[in-house]
């Protein structure tokens, strides 16, 4: 089985949280990650002993989210934040896909274990690495990227971030940009 179930609430303080499930088949366990978005997560792991064990434990998860007040967010209803990075050439070098594999790779990781949505796809093109991220909150997804492109000393001072509503992905505003007034263009 592969698949993850991803739910969200927010508390009493609005406050949003997360809790996802996967079943990681490397090591034969089922995966509980959980904390406040924009957080380290915490993760708990339980060994499975077969595959009709995978389903019963996902669905008593899911069941266990719903009764808990967690819910998925629709993609509709969060958000693109596209990671921009400047880039030398027009449609990039072999220097410039091995910054994009390692840039998707970090993202990735930075994203996940803080509840902060998933890395859809990247791109290069114009001049650019564009890095699409679905996001359930830009502020708190902005300034992950910010930190993981600084901590993986990828070139912070050619990145821009600009995020737009799922359903408007024309309207994208700029988050953070090397050049102050600057425009953001894909």
């Amino acid at each position: 089985m592969s698949g993850i179930i991803r739910t969200y609430k927010r508390d009493e303080d609005a406050v949003l949280h997360f809790r996802e499930a996967w079943y990681d088949d490397e090591f034969n366990q089922f995966v509980v990650n959980h904390g406040v978005v924009g957080h380290q997560s915490r993760t708990e792991e339980a060994d499975v002993e077969d595959g009709d064990s995978v389903e019963s434990l996902m669905a008593a998860f899911a069941a266990q989210c719903e009764e808990d007040g967690y819910e998925e967010i629709p993609e509709a209803e969060q958000f693109w934040v596209v990671a921009q990075i400047a880039l030398k050439t027009k449609d990039g070098t072999e220097r410039d896909r091995y910054l994009e594999r390692k840039a998707k790779a970090a993202l990735t990781s930075e994203l996940a274990w803080r509840g902060l949505g998933v890395v859809d796809r990247s791109e290069i093109a114009d001049s650019k690495l564009n890095i699409f991220c679905l996001c359930p909150d830009v502020n708190k997804a902005v300034n992950a990227i910010k930190v993981c492109i600084r901590g993986e000393d990828l070139d912070f001072t050619k990145l821009s971030i600009a995020a737009s509503p799922h359903g408007a992905p024309g309207e994208f505003k700029v988050k953070h940009s090397p050049k102050t007034g600057a425009g953001f263009t894909l």
